[in-house]
């Protein structure tokens, strides 16, 4: 038995380490570019606002599949963003692990924009107008109050985003492909192990896989519950 789990341990490792890179660069981006849209989202005067927040959680409803094929059309060889990044720096996203990191973030990105305008519309907006007030600019005003005094939100929604980004499977799929040590993730080894009839394998990641993201929730959990001062 203990040969057993130590096997099952060592096949286990090379997914997990990728899992946990493609996790972390996917929410990495997913933060970046989710606070932003988030923050522009919060301002009442941006014109076409619900609009833009309903483009912004298309991702979150959206079939995973059907995220991946609008990925391969825009990001593949023969896509418009693919084919300069091929015929411009030699660069393809296709069957990569930085391929499988962006799908990820993709579906990601949802959760950390709707956690942080949501966070953002709860600051008080006569903190950032006593801010202008004092002459500081739109940029010093993001960093010295609105950011710090919405931070909580953020880093729920961005440790949602990490969990998500763990355990996405469909449009991964079809942008990186399944390929044992390059792009297969836990989720993807999962399904593999399913389709072979590896069902203790199957079994051990799958446990494997909510311990882990288990442990991510729960860290979060603890980090919210301290108090800022």
């Amino acid at each position: 038995m203990p040969g057993v789990l130590l096997d099952l341990l060592a096949n286990a490792a090379v997914p997990l380490k990728l899992t946990l890179k493609v996790a972390l660069t996917a929410t990495a981006g997913a933060c970046a570019a989710g606070i932003g849209a988030g923050y522009a989202l919060s301002r009442r005067g941006l014109p076409g606002r619900e609009l833009l927040d309903a483009l912004c959680t298309l991702p979150l409803v959206l079939p995973p599949t059907v995220i991946g094929y609008y990925l391969l059309v825009v990001f593949g060889r023969r896509g418009v963003v693919g084919k300069w990044l091929e015929e411009t720096f030699d660069v393809s996203l296709v069957f990569t692990w930085q391929g499988a990191a962006l799908a990820a973030s993709l579906v990601a990105f949802p959760l950390v924009c709707k956690a942080a305008r949501t966070a953002f519309e709860g600051v008080d907006q006569s903190l950032e107008n006593a801010a202008r007030t004092l002459g500081a600019r739109e940029g010093r005003v993001f960093l010295r109050v609105s950011l710090p005094l919405a931070w909580r939100g953020i880093v729920a929604g961005t440790m949602l985003a990490l969990a998500r980004a763990m355990g996405e499977f469909g449009a991964t799929l079809m942008l990186a492909g399944n390929l044992p040590g390059r792009t297969q993730t836990l989720s993807l080894a999962v399904y593999e192990a399913v389709q072979a009839g590896r069902d203790d394998e199957a079994a051990f990641l799958v446990v494997l896989t909510s311990l882990v993201c288990i442990a991510l929730l729960l860290a979060s959990g603890r980090l919210l519950g301290r108090r800022v001062f």
